[in-house]
This record gives C-alpha cells, sequence and structure tokens, in this order.
C-alpha cells in the first residue's frame, strides 16, 4: 500500500491537496495540521533552522511512541525501520541523540498550544454537549503524584529517599465522556490548593468539582464573592457552625441540607455562607459536600460530585496506556514535554473516535492501531 506522507513543509505544500490516501495513520494526525497551530510555528520560527526533525514530525514520532508505549528514545528512532511508518512521517532515519535534544528544545509552548487547539477540535465536534441540559459546564479539578528516582531528578527531590512531579488537572465532563482541559505540572512539594486559581474556571454556567485537598477557606470567600460556582469534599476536622436547616425528602440519600459558616471566630472564619450536604456514597460511606450552589436540589448535587471520580479514572487511564510513569529525557524540559504529548495523545485518540462514530472504549482504538495504523 502506498501511503503518502502528511508532514506539510514548504516544499510539500503542493502536494496536499493530491493526497488520495485516508489510512487511519492520516486519520488520527490530520488534527495536527490546524491552521491555528500552523501559524504559530511560523509566528515562533520553531523551525527556521531545522531541516530534518521538523517539529510536525518531532510530535507525530512522540505521540506515536506514547500510543504504542515505547520505552525508550532508542526504541522511537529504531520504529522508524518499517517502511510504512517511514514513509508516512517522511523521516526514513533519526539518531536517539537527535530526538533527545529536540526534546530538551523545542519550546514547551509549541506543545501547551497544540493541546489546546486540539481542545477546541474537540469542542467543535461535539459541541461538548452537557450530560443533562440543566448542569450547565462541569470541571473536575485533582491532581496525581508521579514519583521518580531522586537520584536521576535532583531537581523535584520530594522526600529523603525520592523524587516526584505532580499533575495538576482539570477535566471537562460532557455527555461523550471526559477530556483533560488545562493541566499545571509541579513539583510534588507544591499543595494542590496553591493551583486552584489557575484551574478554576469563573464563567457563570461553570461548576468546579474538587476534593478536600483544595479546601482553603479565603479561596472560597473570594470565590462567592465572584460568583464561581464550586463543590468540595470538607474535611473531618473542619469547624462548622450551622445557620440553616434545609429540607430534606424522608428515605431519600440527603441526610442533612443545611446552610453553614466554616472557619475559627478571629482567624479563618468565612464571610459567606456555604451549603453543606450530608449523603453517602455507592458503597454507603458516608460524604460530606459543601458547596455554594444553592440552587440545584441537593440529591443533584450528591450526584454530580460523583462525577469526580471520573479524574481519578482519567489518571489510571493515562499512566497505564500512555506511558506517562516513565520518561524519556531527565529535564524539567523533557518531563513536562512528554506530558504534554501524552495529553495531546489523548485528544487525538477522541478526536479518531468522534469522526469514525465508534462507540466502544477508547483502549481499544489505541490497541487498534499496532495492527491496522496503514489501513
Amino acid at each position: 500500500m502506498v501511503v503518502l506522507a502528511i508532514i506539510p513543509n514548504i516544499k510539500e505544500k503542493k502536494m496536499q491537496g493530491k493526497d488520495t490516501t485516508n489510512s487511519t495513520f492520516n486519520q488520527l494526525f490530520k488534527p495536527i495540521f490546524s491552521r491555528d497551530f500552523r501559524k504559530l510555528l511560523r509566528k515562533l520560527e520553531v523551525d527556521k533552522y531545522v531541516k530534518k526533525l521538523t517539529a510536525f514530525k518531532f510530535i507525530i514520532l512522540m505521540v506515536f511512541a506514547q500510543v504504542g508505549r515505547l520505552t525508550c528514545l532508542r526504541e522511537i528512532s529504531g520504529s522508524l525501520c518499517n517502511k510504512s511508518f517511514s514513509k508516512s512521517i517522511g523521516l526514513k532515519s533519526i539518531s536517539f541523540f537527535q530526538l533527545s535534544r529536540k526534546l530538551r528544545s523545542l519550546m514547551l509552548e509549541t506543545v501547551e498550544s497544540l493541546f489546546q487547539d486540539l481542545v477546541r477540535q474537540v469542542g467543535i465536534e461535539t459541541g461538548f454537549e452537557p450530560i443533562r441540559q440543566k448542569l450547565g459546564r462541569l470541571f473536575l479539578i485533582d491532581s496525581s503524584t508521579i514519583s521518580l528516582c531522586l537520584t536521576r531528578y535532583r531537581w523535584v527531590s520530594f522526600r529523603k529517599t525520592k523524587s516526584g512531579i505532580k499533575i495538576h488537572l482539570r477535566l471537562r465532563l460532557f455527555k461523550q465522556g471526559v477530556l483533560p482541559d488545562a493541566t499545571v505540572i509541579t513539583t510534588a512539594k507544591q499543595a494542590d490548593k496553591t493551583q486552584m486559581d489557575e484551574l478554576v474556571v469563573e464563567e457563570k454556567d461553570a461548576f468546579n468539582i474538587f476534593d478536600r485537598a483544595y479546601v482553603d477557606y479565603k479561596k472560597f470567600d473570594a470565590y462567592c464573592e465572584r460568583g464561581i460556582l464550586f463543590a468540595s469534599r470538607l474535611k473531618k476536622n473542619a469547624l462548622v457552625e450551622k445557620i440553616e436547616e434545609l429540607p430534606v425528602t424522608p428515605g431519600s440519600v440527603i441526610q442533612k441540607d443545611c446552610l453553614v459558616i466554616l472557619g475559627k471566630d478571629g482567624s479563618t472564619k468565612m464571610n459567606h455562607p456555604l451549603r453543606y450536604i450530608a449523603t453517602e456514597d455507592t458503597e454507603g460511606n458516608p460524604v460530606t459536600i459543601i458547596t455554594n450552589n444553592f440552587k440545584l436540589p441537593a440529591k443533584e448535587i450528591a450526584e454530580i460530585y460523583r462525577y469526580r471520580w471520573q479524574i481519578e479514572i482519567f489518571f489510571k487511564w493515562i499512566k497505564q496506556h500512555l506511558h506517562v510513569k516513565h520518561f524519556y529525557g531527565l529535564s524539567q524540559q523533557a518531563v513536562e514535554m512528554q506530558i504534554y504529548i501524552a495529553l495531546i495523545a489523548y485528544c487525538l485518540l477522541k478526536l479518531l473516535k468522534l469522526k469514525t462514530g465508534y462507540q466502544g472504549p477508547l483502549l481499544k482504538i489505541q490497541r487498534l492501531l499496532k495492527t491496522c495504523l496503514y489501513e
């Protein structure tokens, strides 16, 4: 089978209109070559002095490595021995030294912008249709720590015996599933709540859902003043002053619904009242939710909060299936680059699933790619 290269450089622009192949490879990587992303590359002059390993080719190689769970740069370099892959990418060979240099030198802004562009494309494809119209836009916020070897990653020393990074993530929840919407990468020492302002969505129809690691009374007051809706678990040792008891339907999963003030007099006490909802999870364990959403029924808020587990599932998925636990480089630039490449790979798989109308799990698409990438 003849597969035309889809890497758009100056010499190949005339070929773009002649590309008649519709291989899985082309369908998977086509969203990368959007007009906005090309414009950014020209503006940043990313490939001004590059002759061989352009930004497009490098990103395709790295996404291919993430999806195929390749273990090291030598294995990525060796993947070009596959003639179909080499012809599709328009690259006969590349050394692992060149890959390592590119991993360290390519501007992080490049992959950050591509990630945001792909999120935008998913939005166009789906309209981000909400799970239920009245719920508005739901955003799940959480973090996940990745432990690293202390002797190799001293720049992120975490404890006496190990290093670590933390991925702070905002996940968009909609009818067709979940999608990473924004991320902040820090050392593992950084507390979750220090990144809240970077991830919380301020629009009026947005509802931010996070765990008790994000409890911060000062920030909660600020969000109430600015009309930012949120819901969180409440810590067990929280000081709670009840103001008003709200009616609860007998026999409901909601055990208590009331207005409260959180914090200690003279130090941490909040200025704004919040809603205190006591319920239980699917296994019958008690759950206490605190929120400034006074419009939705308590049962509805409890159901919404259960969606928060989707972000835990997402973290587990990318660690297991997109090779995010092991990194190809040792520098901060290389580590952050690979995390963004993994998120880009997820978005590309999501777009392929949406455009082909496939209804099965995303993992099956990833597995099928290994056998029918050029078909």
